[in-house]
């Protein structure tokens, strides 16, 4: 069965507790930077540790087939606007003008809003501030006038002030704290606070809690940086508690793609490369935990497929807000999953990956292009025909070709691909963002992987 990609999602609003004006839900929404579901002890990790999230896992439900794209901006605005990269997504380091975000929609019904993290959204020429995209509150790092270390000495904006932090001062811990501030002061109304995390992104250095703190280790660094991530959810969630505001505060938190490329690590027994930036499961699959105490049944593992457009459908309809209409969007709202209801299950998803497509040097560099894919849970279907079974072959390095006995469910999935563009968004981009493209570059053919 297909599905059409214009669907709009509608809050199915019997599934939700219905909350008054003063109950209504907090959202707490964490998003980890290039960290993929093998560098979680929930997810089965022996090389990391992570009990603050084994306990929201253990606790709540864990998803196990989360899929965002393989970047961090792509992934950015698929999560903020609940809509698939092919149709809005500009360039690297660009939110397209006039995209409605969830703090938008969250903001017009009366929350407080903040962000605290990693924006990545915003050039010197075009794209989104905080106060545009819906927040009223902002603590960022990789925004114009940062440009100096997101985590020892760093400069981080503070509500529209660049601040240039001492050298013993840590990024991510100010990060933190800033959040937490916003939490107490808005304790008595309802808020929504989105921490797209600078942890555990490259430069691999030591942290606060490392033990040697001039360690040159890069693999050893990271693991202190997924430990202190860890922490500092803790530090979050014990904050709501102390409040008395955890039994009414969703917390959710992800990734926005795999690991670095640069490190090898155990994926479950197989030493292996990171896979940000590629396309197969080790690129785009990341993890997904669900925690609100009393409404989601503890120690749930969910098979579902999700991909990073439903999170916008999910908190609206577990906020118990007006449904938000997302054009052409292709959002599915995962919260009666939660509730231990069947709710809407996808058969596949669709993924679209052009990590550049405005940028001369990026090109001659690293030769990028356009993707596009169908999946299910076991098989893989690309636009220019390539067709995997990912389970048994997670780094797509065996092609299956044409089997009769598979004939069904590639043709399937070519349906899917079918029922969405050619081609990315057909954006102006000159006259969305006033800034002239590169000059043209003639492009190598693509080596496969």
């Amino acid at each position: 069965m297909i599905f059409s990609r214009s669907i709009v999602f509608v809050s199915l609003m019997l599934s939700s507790v219905i909350c008054s004006p003063a109950e209504k839900l907090n959202i707490v929404l964490i998003m980890a930077d290039d960290v993929g579901y093998e560098c979680f002890s929930a997810y089965g990790s022996k090389e990391f540790s992570t009990p603050r999230l084994d306990v929201l896992a253990d606790k709540g439900m864990r998803f196990d087939h989360c899929h965002s794209t393989p970047l961090c901006t792509p992934s950015r605005v698929n999560l903020m606007t609940g809509k698939s990269n092919i149709f809005n997504y500009i360039d690297f380091g660009v939110f397209p003008k006039g995209e409605p975000t969830f703090a938008n929609h969250f903001k017009a019904q009366g929350y407080a809003t903040a962000v605290a993290g990693k924006w990545q959204l915003l050039t010197a020429q075009t794209g989104i501030s905080p106060a545009e995209a819906g927040f009223d509150q902002h603590c960022v790092w990789n925004i114009p006038g940062t440009e100096r270390r997101r985590y020892w000495e760093p400069s981080l904006m503070h509500d529209g002030k660049v601040i240039n932090h001492g050298e013993d001062d840590y990024g991510s811990t100010i990060i933190a704290d800033y959040l937490i501030d916003f939490i107490k002061t808005n304790k008595d109304k309802p808020f929504l606070a989105y921490y797209p995390m600078n942890l555990p992104h490259n430069p691999f250095d030591p942290t606060p809690r490392s033990i040697n703190r001039k360690s040159k280790n890069g693999k050893q660094n990271f693991i202190d940086m997924v430990a202190y991530m860890d922490h500092c959810v803790g530090r979050i969630e014990d904050t709501l508690i102390e409040l008395g505001l955890r039994e009414n505060t969703l917390m959710i938190f992800t990734a926005d793609n795999g690991t670095n490329s640069s490190l090898t690590l155990d994926f479950f027994g197989t030493q292996r490369k990171g896979g940000k930036g590629y396309t197969h499961d080790h690129g785009t699959k990341v993890p997904l935990i669900v925690n609100l105490p009393g409404r989601i049944q503890a120690g749930q593992v969910n098979k579902d497929l999700i991909c990073f457009s439903d999170l916008f459908p999910t908190i609206v309809e577990a906020a118990n807000l007006p449904a938000k209409k997302i054009t052409q969007g292709d959002g599915w709202s995962f919260w009666p999953q939660c509730l231990g209801k069947t709710g809407k299950k996808r058969e596949w998803i669709y993924g679209y990956y052009f990590p550049r497509p405005y940028s001369q040097k990026f090109d001659l560099m690293y030769n990028h292009w356009e993707v596009a894919w169908a999946r299910n849970k076991r098989y893989k279907l690309y636009r220019d025909g390539r067709f995997f079974d990912v389970i048994n072959d997670v780094r797509e390095e065996k092609p299956l070709g044409e089997r009769a006995e598979l004939s069904a469910v590639r043709k399937s999935l070519q349906a899917a691909l079918d029922d969405y563009p050619m081609k990315g968004a057909k954006i102006d981009y000159e006259r969305v963002t006033g800034v002239r493209k590169a000059p043209g570059v003639k492009k190598k053919k693509p080596k496969r992987k």
